[in-house]
C-alpha cells in the first residue's frame, strides 16, 4: 500500500483531486488530500493575509507528522508543486516520491512569481489589485475557488538540497494548452536530467478533471514498467532520453468533476472565452478546478 498527499494548485482546496481519489483508494492506497491555510472557506481575513509558502509547506509537514506518515508519494499540482518542493526538503526523508503533475519545480531562491511566465505574473497582479493581500480567483468558475494568499505566490523558496536525495522524482506535462503554459522550459530542463521522469499528456492544465484515470495510472505506474514503456515510446524521437517519457498520454482521458488546481501551478480556463489561464497554482486553470 503507497501513502499518497496531494496538494492543490492556486486557489482550490483538497476538492480539486475529487475524480482522482476514488481511484487511488479503490486501488488500496491511503490517500490524503489537503486545503492548505488560507484556502479553506472559513479562514478569515488574518489567516488569508499571513498565509505563506512556509505556511504551506508546514501544512504537509504537520499532516506527515500527524499521522506518523513515512514513505509518501507528494503529488503536487501547479503551484502545488512549491509546496511539495519545500515540504520534502524539511521532511527528514519522509518522502520516497515526488509528482509535480504541471507544476513549478523550484530552484533554491526561485517563487512562483519568479518561476512563471509574464502571462501569469499579470494574472496574479490584476487579482491581488483589490486587497493586496489575496489574489482573486480569475475567471468565473467553480464557486468552491478561494482567494489566494498573494505572499505564497510571492515567497522565495529555501532549499538545503535534500529535496535532490528524494529517490523518485516525476514531472507530468500537460501539452494542450502550449500557448499559455509557464512549463515549456521546464519540461525540457527536465527530461533531459537523468534523476527525473518526465510523463506527457495531452490535456490542459486541469488535468485530474480532464482525464482523472490517466492522473491515477501515472500515480499509480511501477517506475520499472513506466521507464520500460516510456523507452519503447520515445525510442525515435529522443533516444538519450527516452527513460524520462511516459507514453501514458494514450492512456483513457475520461472524467467527471474535479478541479484543476492551477498552482502556479495552475490554469485558469475560461473556456465561454476561449482562454487558457496557467499560473502559480492559479487556482484557476483552475477555474473548474
Amino acid at each position: 500500500m503507497a501513502t499518497f498527499v496531494l496538494v492543490p494548485g492556486g486557489w482550490k482546496g483538497a476538492w480539486a483531486y475529487e475524480a482522482v481519489v476514488p481511484l487511488l483508494e479503490g486501488a488500496g492506497h491511503d490517500v490524503h488530500a489537503m486545503t492548505l491555510t488560507g484556502l479553506g472557506p472559513e479562514d478569515d481575513i488574518a489567516t488569508v493575509a499571513s498565509a505563506n509558502l512556509d505556511t504551506h509547506a508546514d501544512d504537509v509537514l504537520r499532516l506527515l507528522d500527524r499521522a506518523q506518515l513515512t514513505s509518501v508519494t507528494l503529488v503536487g499540482h501547479s503551484y502545488g508543486g512549491m509546496v511539495i518542493s519545500a515540504a520534502a526538503d524539511r521532511a527528514g526523508g519522509r518522502v520516497s516520491r515526488m509528482v509535480h503533475l504541471d507544476a513549478y519545480v523550484p530552484h533554491d531562491g526561485e517563487s512562483c512569481w519568479s518561476a512563471t511566465n509574464d502571462y501569469f505574473r499579470g494574472v496574479f497582479a490584476a487579482g491581488a489589485a483589490a486587497t493586496g493581500y489575496s489574489v482573486q480567483p480569475p475567471g468565473n468558475r467553480d464557486p468552491r475557488r478561494r482567494p489566494h494568499p498573494l505572499a505564497s505566490f510571492m515567497q522565495t523558496i529555501r532549499l538545503t538540497g535534500a529535496v535532490a536525495q528524494v529517490p523518485r522524482r516525476e514531472f507530468v506535462y500537460c501539452s494542450g494548452w502550449e500557448d499559455q503554459t509557464p512549463f515549456g522550459p521546464l519540461r525540457d530542463r527536465l527530461q533531459a536530467d537523468p534523476d527525473w521522469q518526465v510523463h506527457d499528456l495531452p490535456t490542459r492544465h486541469d488535468a485530474m478533471n480532464e482525464a482523472p484515470a490517466a492522473v491515477a495510472e501515472i500515480l499509480l505506474g511501477d517506475h520499472d514498467h513506466d521507464h520500460d514503456h516510456d523507452h519503447d515510446h520515445d525510442h525515435d524521437h529522443d533516444h538519450d532520453h527516452d527513460s524520462n517519457r511516459d507514453s501514458n498520454r494514450d492512456s483513457n482521458r475520461e472524467g467527471e468533476g474535479g478541479a484543476d488546481a492551477f498552482g502556479l501551478l495552475g490554469v485558469v480556463e475560461d473556456e465561454a472565452e476561449g482562454v487558457a489561464v496557467a499560473g502559480a497554482d492559479w487556482g484557476d486553470a483552475v477555474a473548474d478546478r
